[in-house]
């Protein structure tokens, strides 16, 4: 036992010189392939500076940054520049803001042991999606910021609470104290943008407080589409959960949850004669809610088709219009007018024509007969009077006969 003791002693000494070592090169191997830098320009457009010498179009998201591992500024910081890690997936940082640079290889065929440099994520000194920008020496900011930042540093959240900032962050970014980060809930999977704009792959999670955990179970799948976040406090380092009546658009793709939203017009469902959909805000299920100030559907080269396995519910508080240059065809086995009670059949335009045109010909006939006669001697019957009197009688009677016929057996209206 003792002499085992002491080999696992060896071994065990064997291996944290080992793991101590290893560990020390690998770090100075990361040290060495992932720096930090300080972005100080970016190229969005031809109007930067150095477009052309970053290949034009072909350097669009290339970042200008000073070399530092830490965020305080150095005296004479060297200028570098770093390509987009991902050519397909960019998120463009600030100025000022702190990226991850990598040295890989380039487009330099001739030589493989040539580097650029690269940056991929957004050092989140904020964890904030607004922005992650850090001044260059925080003493010299105006007290109002020198609190903020000291109160930052507490809870690691950029809390600006005058409205005001003193980070340059580009040409046209402004601050804003009402952006909110989205409150995440377990095993979410949540993109944000700088303004509010957000994708959160989630779920139905019980006992929270989110507009679509009220019904299912947990684990129920939701998918939210987020532009906007509507009006909010500037108390802009408190994260909220989206609200599709506040937010100015979006686009909800649901399984289970029921979603509270308020409809424009309240007369829904009138038109139902029986089995009526459930309520917008009641049902639940699998449904995509698009939520809008205004939606247009449109199509360049083919058709738009609507379909569904019961019915289409057009609602409208004002109108409903249909504006076309060509035809409007309605088909259906019967089509109600006025009201789903509707029980008056309308008449064919060309059978009442005809029939009525037939009906006045006869009479316009006897009229001009009638007007034409003479009794010679007084008293006596007329012949031809009676002859064209009888024939119009048959006639009317047999256009009595055929107004059933006028009589649609397809459309009905009030």
């Amino acid at each position: 036992m003792k002499k085992n003791r002491g080999v696992s002693a060896i071994n065990e000494n064997k291996y944290n010189w080992l793991f101590n070592n290893t560990t020390t090169e690998l770090k100075n191997q990361i040290s060495n392939l992932i720096t930090t830098g300080r972005v100080t320009s970016i190229v969005l457009d031809d109007t930067h500076p150095r477009f052309k010498e970053f290949g034009e179009w072909n350097g669009l998201g290339t970042i200008e940054f000073t070399t530092s591992n830490t965020v305080s500024n150095s005296s004479s910081p060297v200028r570098l520049n770093a390509k987009p890690l991902d050519p397909s997936s960019k998120f463009f940082p600030l100025i000022n803001e702190i990226v991850y640079i990598l040295q890989l290889p380039n487009s330099n065929l001739d030589d493989s042991s040539k580097t650029s440099n690269y940056y991929i994520n957004i050092v989140g000194l904020w964890n904030h999606p607004h922005h992650n920008g850090y001044p260059y020496n925080p003493n010299e900011l105006a007290p109002s910021q020198q609190k903020d930042y000291l109160q930052t540093e507490l809870g690691n959240v950029r809390r600006v609470t005058d409205q005001s900032t003193e980070i340059f962050l580009g040409n046209t970014f402004v601050e804003r104290a009402d952006i909110h980060p989205l409150l995440p809930f377990e095993g979410d999977k949540i993109l944000e943008g700088r303004w509010g704009n957000s994708i959160r792959f989630g779920s139905t999670v019980k006992n929270t407080n989110n507009q679509w955990s009220s019904t299912g179970e947990n684990g129920d799948p939701i998918t939210i589409f987020r532009n906007g976040q509507g009006i909010q406090s500037d108390e802009g380092w408190i994260p909220i959960t989206e609200d599709i009546n506040n937010e100015n658009s979006s686009l909800y793709l649901t399984s289970t949850q029921k979603i509270p939203i308020a409809i424009s017009s309240e007369n829904e469902y009138l038109s139902y004669q029986s089995d009526p959909p459930e309520c917008t805000y009641e049902f639940t299920g699998s449904q995509a809610i698009l939520n809008s100030g205004r939606i247009l559907f449109n199509t360049t080269t083919d058709h738009l088709m609507l379909s569904s396995i019961k019915s289409i519910n057009l609602n409208a508080k004002e109108s409903i219009n249909f504006d076309t240059t060509g035809n409007t065809i309605l088909q259906s086995n019967q089509v109600f007018l006025g009201s789903k009670n509707a029980t008056e059949p309308v008449l064919l335009g060309d059978e009442t024509v005809a029939l009525l045109r037939n009906l006045l010909l006869e009479l316009a006939d006897l009229t001009n007969a009638l007007s034409l006669q003479v009794g010679v001697p007084e008293g006596v019957a007329l012949a031809p009077t009676n002859t064209i009197a009888a024939t119009a009688n048959a006639t009317i009677n047999n256009l009595i006969g055929n107004l059933d016929s006028l009589k649609s057996q397809y459309v009905k209206t009030a």
